[in-house]
Order: structure tokens, then C-alpha cells, then sequence
């Protein structure tokens, strides 16, 4: 007969199995636990050591079932100020986390002790501790999986941020080559997913005090914290002012988490973002203080396998301007790049006064009429750079400008003065009007001019809007090449807005508003395209102190604009980009140099080939030219052509033999 199992019998007797290895466990965890602990702390030390420094804990010990209490902790470099010291810390560490390999810190309690940043002729203090680029680069390769590499470092990261935590009297040090600076907890507190902090910031003669609230939920993956001045006064953002240059600050900030989710092989984030009232101030955005009163960002982050994306359903809010944003980084098949912008139809003049301020100040008392809506596509393909996708697009309802700002662009439709912007220094006055002897209509100039500065500067002038689309398209493939802004694609409209209306700064704001004013001055016809070339003509630099073409033909020519021959109103075209270099397109004998005639020639094929000139217009033209007028004193001539048509040109003279004496 067959034997019947006792399952009730069987079950009783595991279970005392296994509660008399536990009870084992646990009589050998807490009997062999201090001197666990005491082998990992040697472990670390042990590391530690390898990379130059000193990690010491004078006392360490368990305290309850899973606490661990250590006083006395310093990390020291080797020939290096002191990185930390902290008197006394507790904590305690999940069981079940460290089991499998996990930590995660239940509770933290720190008091009294600093970490300490120093910079000196060496280099950081912590400069040995940190591994070094290329064992960086060992751990990503190509088959490196982004959502999971980015949620495994954050669940690392928010494991090590306890539930429940307390720190009192701990500072961060910085001192960079003397610059000081100092931040302070007084007292930090994180308990029922509520976090409190006070954090006092000391900075040369610079003192304030931050406040940090809010809910933080580091098992949850949540927070929505708010950071803001103890007083009414704007937050001084530290340190960046005085190591990068550039001054900033805030009322407020809002961050907020709602979500960061692994499902199926995609990594999702969620939150929001806001700021308050936030300045900005470098010489490389603008030359004022730029500020921003509303500003947010609701975000939506996906991150796969091959993939990073910003989610067309973010939206990014500057004061009543919407946009909704698309960026995405791909490497499933190419290495792609890949960015939209999305403006809904809003009212022209929510967007004109949502404009930071110190940022468009030639936009300052606008105002407009009607609605607008606007479209940007760019994808980059790394493999296909040549096939790259740029394409901007407005869609307007009613819009017009009613009122002008500080750049009156209707202006140009009549007499006014110019002065050229030189180093931050006005040059002198230009009449651009008839009462100006030098003015020369339109009219007047050669042909053979206006088609030889439209062929080098701007063919599609008459056809296009303020910018051409392809030749933006050109320029970023050449820079992203180059890895340099090394080829720009600047029309006629827009030299004519940056020379007659901004000044000559590089910075992010005078670009921005060349842009926006191109487009009104186009779209909006305040001027005709004769009367923007007619003004363009009569005010550009054509060399040094030469400004307009009736003092640039009289310069080089001694003639009047109507009378130049087709190489005469090549080779001025040609000088435009670097007008006050015209000099060394020259040889000693007072002849076009052989580079200089490549291109005139080249300019005059071109025109050519597209109608613009005919066989009969190069009669005689062989390129070489005859500088006559004043431009021939600062020609390399050498001894022998001192002299002209066996007379002495007594000016010339005396420069050439300064020269020569030289």
C-alpha cells in the first residue's frame, strides 16, 4: 500500500525549519555584524587609499536591527586641504534592499561637520577621487540601453535619499584660487514626505538666506519643492557670477516630479518646472540685465532603448508666449537629431509685450495687431549631413505694426543721419539725403554695380522675404561641420538692420532682434527693395573712413558711381565682407593679386551664366583694374612705382618711403 502524505505534518514541520534559520541567521547577523561592518569600512579605505587619500572613522557600530552609528569620519587627499569631516552620523539601511545588493537608506542623521572644496594651482582637492574620463567611457558603448541605464542611476540616486532625515549644522566650503564661498543647513528636515530646509549662503560682501519647502517622496519618485528667499528680495545665484561671468538671479522656483515610470522597455518623466522673475547678465546675451517674469515648463521625457525624447505634449510658457517643443536624440538606425517648435495662434501684441525685457529694447512701446502662428522643423542626420531639414514657418491673421518702438524702421524712407559703430565708438556723421554731396540715388549707381553686389551678397533679393531658407540651411550644415560658426548667411535686409538700427555687439540679443525687425521691415513693406538697396548702397563701409558709394568710387577711382567699368564694380563688391583689408588683394606692382582676379573672374562668370551681363559687357574687362584715386597711398607699391606717369605723387611718396624705410 501506498503511503499517505501528511501535508499538514509536512508544512508544520517547515516552518520550524525554517524559523530555526532565521533565528540563526539572526543570531549570527548581530554576532558577526560589528565586524562585517568593521571589513566593509577597511574595504573603502582600502580604495580610497588607491587614489591618494585618507578615509578615517573613529568609531562605527550598529545600533537597533538595522542602525549604524559612526563618529569621527574624515576623508583627507594626500597633499590636499581636508575634503570632509562630519562628527557624528546615523543612519539605517533597508535589510531586504542589501540582501539583494541594493542600498537604500531608511533614515539619516548628520550634525556638525563641513565638506570642504578647494582650488589651487593644482587643481581640486577631490581631483584624485574621481575616476578619469576614459574609465568613464569604458562603462557606455553602442549597445548601451538608455532607459535603463538612466532609471538604474536614478532609482541608485533616490535610494540614497532616506525617508526620513535630519541635518544640523553642516557646511559646503568652496574656496576657488580665494573666492570664498559658503553654504550652511541649519537645519534640514525630511519626515511624512515633508521637506524643510533653511540654507544660509555667504559670498564675498553677499549674504542670504534660502528657504526650501515642499513634498518629497524619494520611494515614490515624487517631490514638488519650492525654493525662495527668506525676505521679499531676489535670490543671487552664487558662484557662477564671479567663475563664468555671468550675474543671475530669482524670486522663486517650483520643481516638480510627478512620475518617473519603467514600462515596457521606456522610461517615463513627468513634472513641471516654473521660475519667478528670473535675470540674467553677460556680456554674450545682451548688454543689460535681462529678465523673464513668468517662465514654466511642463515636461514630458521618454527615454528607450536607442532613444531620448522630449514629447511634443510638453509645453514651455514665457509670460503669455506658448510653445510647445519636440526634441529627440535617436540612434536606433543614423545618429539623428531631431527639434520642433510649435507657437499656436496668439494676439501680436501678447507676444510683443511678453518679450523679456533687456533682450528686444528696440521692440520697447511696440505695438501690433492681428495673430500669428509659427512653425519650426530641424532634423540632422550625423550620416547624411547634406541631407539636413530646416524649415521656419509664420502664419499671420491681420498682423501689422501700428507703433514702432526705439527702431523707427519707417525712417528709412527718408533723409536721415548715420553714424557707423566702431569698437563701441560712433563714427562720424553720414547725411543720408541730397543734401549730402557724396549721396548718390539709386539711379546713378552703375548697373554693372548693383548687379555685381546682388551676385555676391544677395541674388535673391527682389524675391525674397528678409531671409532665404536655403541659405540658412547651408550655413548650419557648413557649421556643424566645421564644428564652428564659419560661414554665416546674412542677406542685404539684414546688413541694412544691423548697420542702420543696432550696434555692433555679439550678443544673443542684438541677433535676435536683427531677426525680428528683418521680418517686420519685409513682411510689413515699410520700405520698397529699391529704397533698401538705395540706403544700403549709400551707407555701407567700402574701406577705411569710406562710407556710400560716391566716397568709395571717388576713393579708388576718382570717378562718380555711374561712370565704373563691370571690373571697377567687381572688385568693390568684392571688398565688402573686409573693406578695410582692401589692401592686401594688391602685389607690389599695384596689380590685383592672383587670388583677388580668381574671384573677380569667378563673380563676373557667374553673372554671366545666369543672363545677368552679357559676352559684350566683358569687352576690355580682364579683370585688372587701375587704382587711381586716394585707396592708391595705401597700395604695397614698390620703389619703382613710387612714381606716376613720370611724375612724383608727393603724398604717396612720402607713405611708400616710410614703408620701405620700415
Amino acid at each position: 500500500m501506498r503511503r499517505r502524505i501528511n501535508y499538514k505534518k509536512l508544512t508544520r514541520r517547515l516552518i520550524i525549519i525554517l524559523a530555526i534559520l532565521l533565528v540563526l541567521f539572526g543570531i549570527l547577523f548581530f554576532a558577526f555584524r560589528n565586524m562585517a561592518l568593521e571589513q566593509v569600512l577597511a574595504r573603502v579605505k582600502t580604495k580610497v587609499a588607491e587614489r591618494n587619500a585618507e578615509f578615517v572613522v573613529k568609531e562605527a557600530s550598529f545600533s537597533g536591527i538595522n542602525g549604524i552609528t559612526m563618529k569621527g569620519v574624515s576623508l583627507s587627499p594626500n597633499g590636499a586641504p581636508q575634503l570632509l569631516k562630519i562628527e557624528e552620523i546615523n543612519t539605517s539601511l533597508s535589510l531586504g534592499h542589501l540582501l539583494v545588493g541594493d542600498v537604500q537608506l531608511g533614515t539619516l542623521h548628520m550634525k556638525n561637520g563641513y565638506v570642504q572644496m578647494v582650488r589651487d594651482s593644482l587643481g581640486w582637492n577631490f581631483r584624485g577621487l574621481i575616476r578619469n574620463k576614459k574609465d568613464k567611457d569604458e562603462e557606455v558603448t553602442k549597445d548601451t540601453d538608455y532607459a535603463d541605464r538612466a532609471y538604474s542611476l536614478l532609482n541608485k540616486v533616490l535610494n540614497l535619499v532616506p525617508t526620513d532625515m535630519e541635518l544640523n549644522n553642516l557646511e559646503l566650503r568652496v574656496d576657488d584660487n580665494g573666492h570664498k564661498l559658503n553654504l550652511k543647513l541649519d537645519n534640514t528636515k525630511l519626515a511624512d514626505n515633508q521637506l524643510k530646509s533653511t540654507l544660509r549662503i555667504t559670498e564675498d560682501t553677499i549674504s542670504q538666506t534660502w528657504k526650501v519647502n515642499g513634498m518629497a517622496d524619494p520611494r515614490g519618485h515624487k517631490c514638488d519643492l519650492k525654493f525662495f528667499n527668506s525676505d521679499t528680495s531676489r535670490i543671487v545665484v552664487p558662484y557662477v557670477a564671479r567663475r563664468f561671468n555671468i550675474k543671475s538671479g530669482f524670486d522663486a522656483i517650483n520643481l516638480k516630479v510627478d512620475e518617473i515610470e519603467m514600462s515596457g522597455g521606456e522610461l517615463h518623466i513627468e513634472g513641471y518646472a516654473s521660475i519667478k522673475n528670473f535675470m540674467v547678465n553677460n556680456r554674450r546675451i545682451a548688454s543689460k540685465d535681462v529678465v523673464i517674469n513668468n517662465a514654466s515648463f511642463d515636461y514630458r521625457l521618454r527615454l528607450g532603448e536607442r532613444y531620448i525624447e522630449l514629447d511634443s505634449a510638453s509645453t514651455v510658457q514665457l509670460n503669455k508666449v506658448k510653445l510647445h517643443p519636440y526634441a529627440k536624440f535617436s540612434t536606433e538606425e543614423d545618429t539623428i537629431y531631431q527639434f520642433k517648435a510649435n507657437i499656436p495662434k496668439m494676439q501680436a501684441q501678447d507676444f510683443i509685450t511678453s518679450l523679456p525685457t533687456g533682450l528686444f529694447t528696440h521692440f520697447e512701446g511696440m505695438e501690433a495687431i492681428g495673430s500669428f502662428g509659427y512653425r519650426l522643423d530641424f532634423l540632422f542626420n550625423k550620416n547624411k549631413p547634406n541631407a539636413l531639414v530646416f524649415d521656419s514657418t509664420m502664419e499671420k491673421d491681420g498682423l501689422e505694426i501700428t507703433k514702432y518702438g526705439a527702431a523707427d524702421l519707417a525712417k528709412l524712407n527718408g533723409t536721415f543721419t548715420y553714424r557707423a559703430m566702431e569698437d563701441g565708438r560712433a563714427q562720424r556723421a553720414i547725411v543720408v539725403g541730397p543734401s549730402n554731396p557724396n549721396y548718390t540715388p539709386i539711379g546713378s549707381v552703375s548697373p554693372y554695380l548693383r548687379k555685381a553686389v546682388l551676385t555676391s551678397e544677395d541674388p535673391s533679393f527682389f524675391r525674397h522675404r528678409g531671409f532665404i531658407t536655403e541659405a540658412f540651411r547651408q550655413s548650419i550644415i557648413q557649421n556643424i561641420k566645421t564644428k564652428k560658426f564659419s560661414r554665416g548667411a546674412s542677406t542685404i535686409s539684414m546688413q541694412l538692420i544691423k548697420n542702420v538700427f543696432l550696434t555692433r555687439e555679439k550678443t544673443l540679443s542684438r541677433k535676435m532682434e536683427e531677426i525680428l525687425l528683418v521680418y517686420i521691415l519685409e513682411n510689413q513693406r515699410v520700405a520698397s527693395k529699391e529704397r533698401m538697396l538705395e540706403v544700403y548702397f549709400n551707407i555701407i563701409e567700402w574701406g577705411p573712413d569710406v562710407y556710400g558709394i560716391g566716397e568709395a568710387s571717388r576713393y579708388y577711382f576718382d570717378k562718380h558711381p555711374s561712370s565704373l567699368t563691370l571690373d571697377e564694380c567687381v572688385y568693390l563688391a568684392s571688398i565688402i565682407p573686409s573693406p578695410k583689408k582692401f589692401m592686401y588683394k594688391f602685389d607690389s606692382t599695384g596689380n590685383l593679386k592672383g587670388f583677388a582676379l580668381r574671384h573677380d573672374n569667378y563673380i563676373k562668370n557667374i553673372m554671366l551664366r545666369r543672363g545677368i551681363i552679357s559676352a559684350g559687357d566683358t569687352i576690355a574687362q580682364n579683370g585688372n583694374i587701375n587704382v587711381t584715386g586716394r585707396a592708391r597711398n595705401r597700395l604695397p607699391l614698390s620703389r619703382e612705382h613710387i612714381f606716376v606717369n613720370d611724375s612724383i605723387n608727393v603724398d604717396q611718396f612720402f607713405e611708400n618711403l616710410g614703408k620701405l624705410a620700415y
